[in-house]
């Protein structure tokens, strides 16, 4: 890998609060990178140290080759989106995408025509003379991505920058920012705690758990193979099972692992009493009972009891299970196959 950007051991204390722990990252020219995890884990806070924003305890941070660690935030070629839009009420939105360049020198005829680009760019030409306050959420903040764009970042960071928008909203704003950074080739860093959104956006996801990067990979890597307890959980809805459920689920193991993990999705539910098919060989069938039915838009979740284990099962909202209910005799098959077998934390 080129590393663009380079992170070595960085370190931050908040009084008696370690916020970040020895955090070592690497990121490619072009790429983009997610930083997933819970509220608290540091990912915030790591963004800040390299935009400048507050000083890491110690650690060495690298932007094509040159160390950040000493320079003011003016001098390091970061831009940075916040959550907060932090727009500046009294200029115009061309006046606010064109302040850091006023900022710099930048002659006014070249300011113009690069706020010019980048208003076209966003969607946002035709609102180029009003003011912030007449703008919606999804609209500021593209005039604050517009802005951090306008002087040519060599790196660009931002920080949960869709979380205050509504759910439509913050869709197509998310595929707006993936298609802008890939026709720009800007090397991003991009911190959520919403894992759909990593999954989207995302070239690598590197997933934060007390100020430490537990595990990372490509999106399809993280969903599929999660090493740890902690990331199958954060992950997605994966059945975290202890190695006496598991083996109570699927008769005999071949791991000497202590917690295990499989997928809902992987699990086939059928009615009592509907046959098992021939092609199900290599499956163990246990029965249960539906506990609750939740449809979440394209799928239905399906909360069973089996052999006393609580499980979880997505099925297709393709109209086969809208007869579900509570309380429901089903048959669970499972492929012992698709059964992951996971790390200790920390390992």
């Amino acid at each position: 890998m080129n590393d663009y950007l380079k992170l070595l051991g960085i370190h931050k204390r908040f009084g008696d609060a370690r916020v970040l722990d020895g955090v070592d990252l690497s990121i490619a020219e072009g790429e983009l990178v997610t930083l997933l995890g819970p509220s608290g884990c540091g990912k915030s806070t790591l963004l800040r140290c390299i935009a400048g924003l507050t000083e890491p305890d110690s650690g060495s941070m690298l932007l094509e080759s040159r160390e950040l660690t000493q320079l003011p935030p003016r001098s390091r070629d970061i831009g940075m989106v916040f959550q907060s839009y932090a727009l500046f009420p009294n200029l115009t939105v061309r006046q606010n995408v064109e302040y850091g360049m006023r900022m710099r020198g930048i002659a006014p005829a070249a300011r113009r025509t690069r706020s010019a680009e980048l208003l076209a760019m966003v969607d946002l030409e035709d609102k180029r003379d009003v003011y912030p306050q007449s703008l919606s959420g999804g609209q500021q903040q593209r005039v604050a991505l517009a802005r951090s764009l306008a002087v040519q970042p060599k790196l660009l960071l931002l920080d949960e920058p869709l979380s205050a928008l509504d759910a439509r909203i913050r869709k197509n704003l998310r595929a707006e920012i993936r298609d802008i950074q890939r026709r720009l080739g800007m090397t991003t860093l991009f911190v959520t705690h919403d894992q759909e959104e990593a999954l989207i956006l995302s070239d690598r996801i590197c997933i934060m758990n007390k100020g430490q990067i537990v595990q990372q990979g490509s999106p399809e890597q993280l969903y599929t193979a999660p090493r740890t307890e902690f990331a199958a959980r954060f992950m997605g809805s994966y059945n975290v099972l202890s190695r006496a459920e598991a083996l109570s689920l699927f008769r005999s193991i071949e791991s000497r692992a202590d917690r295990f993990a499989i997928r809902p999705e992987t699990v086939t539910l059928l009615a009592a009493g509907e046959p098992i098919q021939d092609d199900a060989d290599g499956m163990v069938d246990v029965h249960g009972q539906v506990q609750a039915v939740s449809i979440l838009g394209s799928i239905i979740r399906v909360s069973v009891t089996a052999e006393g284990i609580p499980l979880t099962v997505d099925l297709l909202n393709d109209g086969r299970w809208l007869q579900v209910r509570e309380g429901d005799r089903v048959t669970l098959l499972m492929d012992a196959a698709k059964l992951l077998h996971l790390e200790q934390e920390g390992a």
